[in-house]
């Protein structure tokens, strides 16, 4: 029987599709649609804040090399979502905070239905919206019990919709414990990241992060900041860190398109203080950011 569903408000968003940018979280999915029913989507997000777009060329031409990986057509060049993304930002009040979501997915399985998608049958759209930026707080993190995969096991070389429901229950998991987010292990037991964004450690002096392995996404803004810190004198280390390395770390970091650079402030009933590393990395992203404005 028909039942009422809590649909969400949505902020302020236009979408281009089919052509045409149209107001509003446009339907562009049917129930037979093979990305919505079997999970053939990839997307990127690049973000517009305080005026600026901080590496938005990088994120467009990402859409595009998920694709590729993930054997979907690449119906839009890296310039082409460039000058949407633009046309898009144009749309909104200067100044707002919005996030900025290219998208690809199948419309058919292959031969008309199945899970394989038919590449042939590769539609696109852009989503652009008001999104505030996140102020730095309190965030608690654990060690969760869901693992990411390898490209064994998950297309984890492309930005794909269908990785992420893991990254939920892992959410969840640890929101049902008191935990803003978690840590998770790769499959040999070794921090990737956490649920949501990548992640960072300072001991001694010195800045960890976990190195790409194939079971993470290597991120443009984790790539950005361990550009900005070592450029700006800071040793920064990729290499395989297990969660004893983080309970005993004198900062712990996350870097993300969606937040930027964002502190740790509990791992399990341990305290942490934002220090000093995490606080040059926040404001050398941010005078990057703004460095062309």
């Amino acid at each position: 029987m028909p039942r009422d569903i809590k649909r969400p408000n949505f902020s302020a968003t236009w979408t281009f599709f089919d052509g045409k940018w149209q107001e509003g979280n446009v339907a562009i999915m049917g129930a037979r649609t093979h990305g919505s029913w079997l999970g053939s989507t990839i997307f990127d997000g690049a973000r517009t804040f305080e005026g600026v777009s901080p590496d938005l060329d990088l994120h467009m031409q990402r859409i595009n090399a998920s694709a590729r990986s993930f054997g979907l057509l690449l119906l839009v060049s890296d310039d082409e979502w460039l000058d949407l993304a633009r046309e898009g930002i144009a749309r909104f009040a200067s100044g707002n905070a919005l996030y900025i979501r290219p998208m690809y997915w199948a419309e058919n399985g292959a031969s008309g239905g199945g899970v394989k998608h038919d590449p042939e049958s590769t539609n696109w759209c852009m989503c652009i919206y008001e999104a505030p930026m996140p102020e730095p707080g309190n965030l608690s993190v654990t060690l969760s019990p869901f693992r990411r995969p390898n490209r064994e096991t998950a297309p984890v070389d492309a930005k794909a919709g269908c990785l992420y429901p893991n990254n939920a229950r892992a959410l969840a998991e640890a929101g049902a414990r008191g935990f803003g987010n978690c840590l998770m292990p790769d499959m040999l037991g070794n921090i990737s990241e956490l649920a949501n964004a990548n992640i960072f450690m300072v001991k001694d002096g010195i800045v960890f992060t976990p190195a790409p392995n194939g079971t993470f996404l290597n991120g443009i803004t984790r790539r950005r900041v361990i550009a900005l810190l070592r450029g700006a004198g800071l040793t920064v280390s990729e290499a395989t860190l297990t969660y004893a390395d983080f309970q005993s770390a004198d900062e712990i970091f996350s870097s993300g398109n969606f937040s930027k650079v964002m502190p740790v402030t509990r791992i399990d009933d341990r305290g942490l203080q934002p220090g000093p590393v995490y606080r040059k990395a926040r404001q050398l992203y941010w005078d990057f950011a703004h460095a062309g404005v």
